[in-house]
């Protein structure tokens, strides 16, 4: 399976893109929790040991498992011609602005990691200071820094793979993510969707360089001809309007974009926070978002431009005119508002679904998963004691690349 095909949340998941959690975790501190976007540290072994058993269960159902570092490293395997210059961008956009330590952190790179996915892997994990081994006497800023300073910061949030990257049917936005410290994970899809084999020449949707902030995590595939995007925290409606050009001018068929304006909270990071489809007609969802919605419906005009009509409606009755069904909203907590609030906290409502009424979820939302399976859902628990420390369920832990159309 060359290339990319995603036209719904809920058609049988046959490809998966995920990254196990690394030595990056290891690298996260107290006082760097915030600027990392954590609210905790989670405990690396366990966390590796949760992230095993939903690949594990991801296989068991079907769907071929793929990570993010194997196929980075692929590229610079197979083109070993852009390591440097991968390299050197790693570094620029690591905010090393002097030449001095550009020169330091490349020659440590390139001499000390010469496999490619170790040397992908430490890209990933970030760089003490301790471990460049600078010759101190010549220079202020070494003799004044703490041993644990890190020169190069980790990307602790790698393992939400739904974010940097978007698949929209067969083709991809690669974005410009609204944190600094997350900004830097899309060069890998850069590399990958520009260079590997597999996936070179899908079309580009949004660009990372662009300037607006855009993440997967609020854009949902309703189906072949719709696509629903949130105006979040974190997606910016100058992106939206930038992403739903590049679409209507593609030869892709979807003909309709949705942009739901939600709350700009914690809670509500993203649109995959608030609600996922699990099935044709189903549809976990967060209770605070059950009101009246404000929702953009874009569709081309006539001069290669957009036309934007805005709506007023519940979430039920937008997301029934434009399934073509009826559909019920499963509330997450089953309408218990502490539990809706503990569980949404821990991403209840953020499901990945594998096939129509197949959904992996996290273990300790056992209010809400026990509501799923009244409903007849095929719930699929996975542990989720270290991993839910990052704010992101199963959604958040995968970008699907190919879903049976």
């Amino acid at each position: 399976m060359a290339g990319v095909n995603v036209k719904s949340e809920i058609k049988p998941l046959k490809k998966v893109l995920l990254h196990r959690p690394g030595k990056e975790l290891l690298n996260l501190t107290p006082n760097t929790l915030e600027e990392l976007l954590f609210d905790d540290i989670p405990f690396l072994k366990v966390a590796q040991e949760e992230h095993d058993a939903f690949a594990q269960i991801l296989r068991d159902n079907g769907v071929e498992v793929v990570y993010l570092e194997d196929l980075m490293a692929e590229v610079l395997d197979q083109k070993p011609e852009l390591r440097e210059q991968f390299l050197k961008q790693f570094i620029e956009e690591a905010g090393i602005r002097t030449d001095r330590y550009q020169k330091i952190i490349f020659d440590y790179l390139n001499d000390n990691y010469k496999d490619s996915k170790e040397l992908v892997m430490k890209t990933m994990e970030g760089i003490n200071l301790t471990e460049l081994h600078t010759d101190k006497s010549n220079s202020l800023v070494d003799l004044v820094s703490e041993a644990s300073k890190m020169v190069v910061a980790p990307m602790p949030n790698l393992y939400f793979t739904r974010d940097p990257f978007a698949m929209i049917g067969n083709g991809v936005s690669i974005n410009r993510m609204y944190s600094v410290t997350r900004n830097r994970e899309t060069i890998y899809g850069e590399y990958i969707f520009k260079y590997h084999p597999d996936f070179e020449g899908t079309p580009e949707y949004y660009s990372r360089y662009n300037t607006f902030h855009i993440e997967g995590g609020d854009i949902l595939n309703i189906n072949d001809k719709v696509l629903a995007i949130g105006i979040s925290q974190r997606t910016e409606p100058d992106a939206i309007d930038a992403i739903a050009k590049n679409i209507f001018e593609s030869d892709s068929p979807i003909k309709t974009i949705l942009a739901f304006n939600i709350p700009n909270s914690r809670a509500f990071m993203h649109l995959d926070t608030v609600f996922t489809q699990i099935d044709y007609d189903k549809f976990t969802v967060h209770p605070g978002i059950l009101g009246p919605l404000t929702v953009f419906e874009i569709t081309p005009d006539d001069n290669g431009g957009i036309k934007v009509k805005e709506m007023h409606d519940t979430l039920e009755e937008i997301l029934e005119a434009y399934i073509g069904n009826p559909v019920e909203l499963i509330p997450c907590g089953g309408g218990d508002r502490i539990a809706a609030e503990r569980e949404q906290w821990n991403d209840g409502s953020n499901t990945l679904c594998i096939a129509p009424g197949t959904i992996v979820v996290y273990e300790r939302n056992d209010v809400t998963n026990a509501v799923l399976k009244e409903k007849g859902l095929n719930v699929l628990e996975m542990p989720s004691a270290e991993l839910s420390r990052g704010r992101g369920g199963p959604r958040c832990m995968s970008m699907p690349i190919w879903r049976e159309d």
